[in-house]
């Protein structure tokens, strides 16, 4: 199984999120055996991580736009989640 799935590091966010999805229903289905379950749960955290840390990274890089007194468009300022 290991030498044709692709390496998760060179995937994009939405690979790596359509394989997750191909592994959660993989394991949903309850056909799998105990072995290659717990194989397909370690991949499946994997691709999660690899999400995640996409997303993480994509966040960093928003800007926020910043409105003067007037409410005209005055500047930008890097996105802060928690606003």
């Amino acid at each position: 199984m290991a030498d044709q799935t692709p390496d998760i590091s060179e995937m994009s966010f939405e690979e790596a999120l359509r394989a997750l999805q191909a592994v959660v229903r993989q394991l949903e289905d309850g056909e799998v055996p105990l072995d290659q379950s717990i194989t397909l749960y370690e991949r499946g955290e994997k691709l999660r991580q690899h999400c995640q840390a996409r997303l993480d990274a994509a966040q960093a890089k928003i800007e926020a736009i910043v409105l003067d007194a007037k409410g005209q468009p005055s500047g930008t300022k890097a996105f802060d989640g928690d606003s």
